[in-house]
């Protein structure tokens, strides 16, 4: 049996999710994995670090880049809650990450929404990867917003 599934390592980028919900953060996370092993682990930020552009999938990626001592994500794979942004997946594009895998698509501010692609050419896509609880998380969370 493989320890080192999809499904495990989304459930490590939820732990930076649900890090980012206590935080008051739109609770998104994100860990890059290389040979099975995470290198970077990271959650959204924007509030804490008054930055729009703290995203976690940035967040992440320039961790992971650090760490490897490389701009370069070609071995990598990207697990993140959300479908990356028009940013993100540009920051992802030029890293050409390996693989991207994502829980919950963005129906308001996804990449894909875009009609000409934004990844790199070569990156391979999974979508939907523990879909549910990220979707759970983020909707309890706008909910809260609300209220």
């Amino acid at each position: 049996m493989d320890l080192y599934t999809d499904d495990y390592f989304m459930r490590e980028a939820l732990k930076e999710a649900r890090k980012a919900l206590d935080l008051g953060e739109v609770p998104v996370g994100a860990v890059v994995v290389c040979q099975n092993k995470i290198i970077a682990r990271a959650h959204n930020q924007t509030e804490q670090l008054t930055d729009a552009t703290a995203h976690a999938e940035m967040l992440a990626v320039t961790a992971a880049a650090n760490y490897l001592g490389s701009k370069y994500l070609s071995e990598c794979t990207l697990y993140v809650t959300l479908e990356p942004c028009v940013m993100c997946a540009g920051a992802l594009h030029w890293v050409q990450l390996q693989q991207l895998v994502f829980a919950a698509s963005d129906v308001q501010r996804g990449y894909s929404l875009i009609s000409s692609p934004l990844l790199h050419a070569r990156t391979i896509i999974k979508r939907g990867v523990g879909e549910q609880e990220s979707k759970t998380l983020l909707q309890d969370f706008f909910k809260r917003l609300r209220e």
